[in-house]
């Protein structure tokens, strides 16, 4: 889409499309941040082309990256790549390893300062895969300390350092919200409940301690992440592809998505822009009830969605993993990105999901 369409498109549909008109309502958010909110889009002097521009006229720089091989950090180690910095990729005992990489044992508290030394960022996406399987309490377990006990090995690293980096971006996850229906969130949303919503709290309490060695500190709190390399989204394809897809329990869930292109414009732009600090939800400004994700996808495929599939199915299946990640519903606004000025590539659900799925895997 031309850079003046996307512009249109995403201020248009913060104005009028009824998620963000009814979010961001006075007794909300307040009129004036509505304001901000859609004068941003066409006035900020911080847009994806201005930093991209400023970034090529700066010295390279060198950026470490934890779970580079995963979805996101593959993206956006080629982004940076692709824009002439260098990226040292942690490798932990047994991984391969190339040039300029950082060894590192998170287990054993075990990391290799001297490679570290002379980074720009830091980018932390290391973690066991949320919906992997279900969550026994040996799983739980894993999970909590593949986020807390990398990330406080991490950050302990940090303040080790001669010279501390210029920021600091950490994973999270919408899921610190909890599930909360209809209610609009925004990075100011209190911690929700629920086994996600602690561990994110955690997880987060982890990452900020690198504030207090005077590092900027960003949390990215991510929505579900599309692409057709990887995520939750090919494995949705199959089905829909054969005809054999449909909603996910009531349809009425709320799914706040991103498409992995933004994700790493996000973070892109985190590095460059200093005002970036603390929580920003990474999420698309326009999120979907689950039977309009539903209807969008099959139209994208041009394929029927007609097999629902009932709650209790799910739960039977997948246990708690259901609950917490199927049908839990997160209608959450980056307001944050809004205010800074970021400009979307993809804003709306169909014209992310034609792009995606015609894109090769």
């Amino acid at each position: 889409m031309p850079e003046d369409s996307s512009r249109m498109t995403q201020a248009k549909s913060l104005k009028n499309s009824g998620t963000a008109s009814r979010a961001l309502t006075p007794s909300k958010l307040g009129f004036r941040l509505v304001e901000r909110a859609l004068k941003s889009e066409f006035d900020s002097q911080f847009s994806r082309v201005e930093i991209e521009e400023r970034q090529r006229k700066e010295s390279p720089l060198k950026v470490l990256i934890t779970g580079a091989s995963g979805l996101v950090g593959t993206a956006a180690t080629a982004d940076f790549c692709s824009h002439g910095h260098t990226v040292a990729r942690f490798v932990r005992p047994g991984g391969t390893a190339d040039s300029g990489y950082v060894h590192w044992d998170p287990m054993a508290a075990v990391v290799d300062l001297t490679a570290m030394e002379g980074a720009d960022a830091v980018i932390h996406l290391s973690g066991a895969g949320i919906a992997e399987t279900r969550w026994t309490q040996e799983r739980k377990n894993l999970l909590r300390s593949s986020r807390l006990g990398s990330t406080r090995v991490l950050v302990d690293a940090v303040a080790r350092l001669q010279r501390k980096p210029r920021a600091f971006l950490a994973a999270s996850a919408i899921g610190y919200y909890g599930d909360c229906g209809e209610q609009v969130l925004t990075e100011a949303s209190p911690n929700g409940a629920g086994f996600l919503a602690k561990l994110a709290r955690d997880w987060e309490a982890e990452s900020l301690r690198a504030q207090s060695f005077g590092v900027r500190t960003v949390l990215l709190r991510f929505g579900m992440i599309l692409s057709a390399r990887g995520g939750a989204l090919p494995k949705m394809l199959t089905p829909f592809k054969l005809g054999l897809g449909g909603r996910l329990g009531s349809g009425q869930q709320w799914m706040s998505w991103i498409a992995l292109e933004d994700v790493v414009g996000v973070i892109r732009a985190a590095i460059a822009d200093e005002r970036f600090s603390g929580a920003v939800n990474v999420v698309a400004p326009n999120p979907v009830q689950n039977a309009g994700f539903t209807r969008a996808l099959a139209s994208a495929l041009r394929r029927p969605a007609l097999f629902p599939a009932p709650a209790f199915a799910l739960r039977l299946v997948l246990g708690e993993v259901a609950d917490e990640l199927l049908l839990a519903s997160q209608r959450v606004q980056p307001v944050k990105l809004i205010e800074l000025g970021f400009r979307f590539r993809y804003p709306d659900l169909e014209h992310a999901l034609r792009a995606i799925v015609i894109e090769p895997a």
